[in-house]
């Protein structure tokens, strides 16, 4: 009897989480090297990655995913598997071949992931009166920073909508004319707006990297800044090019009953339920 209602009261007392975390061996490694392209990215520092964990043992699968100025290699291993030994084997393995990447990457970060079941929450934004464009910087700058304030939420992904950027569009004739190059107009911008990941502009009609400038105090503070030339003289970058403000190509949409909407969904933290 005493058995029973002891038993009884633990299962009453039992917590209860709709989103239980899950330690499933996954680890990941994060390259970023600012302002470089995918191509490159693959070639110099993802394939590299990829071969020096290759030989860990217990591995699944390994998942690479190449962006502008970023690398993030996912390696599944074998349900099982000792998820910190894991994780301390990659670094390692990572540590070893350290050499090898660009000089300029930023430091690798190896990490586990962990999974806390998915989103919490996912909403939709519409509104007759407002864009898709405003109502993505009101998700980004209103709704996801009071989230990220609220205890628990870890992370607020927003779905579809688009992105605020500022475009650089160079001339190939000017760049002739000046003697300088568009990967030289770049580093040169890169070190305007470091903390920025990479972008795109079009020169020449070809679809090229070039810095995405998001944190410029203004346009005009962008178009004025001086290029330095390969003869020590400088030039407002606007005489390069076209220095616009706008926004990014969509790269997803989101639709709600056939119309277009912006969503946002809210993760929670790890641990907290």
């Amino acid at each position: 009897m005493i058995m029973a209602l002891v038993g009884l009261f633990s299962f009453t007392t039992l917590g209860i989480d709709n989103s239980p975390n899950l330690d499933i061996p996954i680890v990941q490694v994060i390259v970023n090297q600012r302002g470089t392209s995918p191509t490159e990215l693959e070639t110099q520092v993802t394939k590299k990655i990829e071969d020096a964990v290759a030989g860990l043992g217990d591995i699944d699968e390994i998942i690479s995913n190449v962006g502008d100025g970023f690398s993030n290699t996912t390696i599944n291993f074998v349900l099982g598997t000792d998820t910190n030994q894991a994780t301390n084997d990659v670094r390692d393995a990572v540590n070893q071949i350290r050499q090898d990447l660009p000089e300029d990457v930023d430091e690798p970060i190896v990490r586990q992931l962990k999974l806390a079941g998915g989103s919490i929450i996912t909403y939709s934004v519409s509104s007759d009166q407002r864009s898709v464009e405003e109502l993505s910087d009101f998700v980004d700058r209103k709704v996801a920073r009071a989230l990220l304030n609220v205890e628990g939420v870890a992370q607020v992904n927003r779905i579809g909508g688009i992105d605020r950027e500022i475009r650089v569009d160079l001339d190939p004739n000017r760049l002739l004319a000046y003697g300088i190059t568009a990967t030289q107009v770049n580093e040169q911008i890169r070190n305007f707006n470091i903390n920025l990941p990479g972008g795109r502009s079009e020169i020449g009609g070809t679809e090229q990297n070039v810095r995405t400038l998001g944190s410029t105090k203004s346009v005009q503070d962008l178009r004025s800044y001086p290029i330095t030339l390969p003869n020590g003289d400088t030039v407002p970058l606007i005489n390069l090019g076209e220095v616009e403000d706008g926004y990014d190509d969509p790269r997803e949409s989101a639709y709600l009953n056939g119309q277009p909407v912006v969503g946002f969904s809210a993760f929670v933290a790890v641990a907290v339920s």
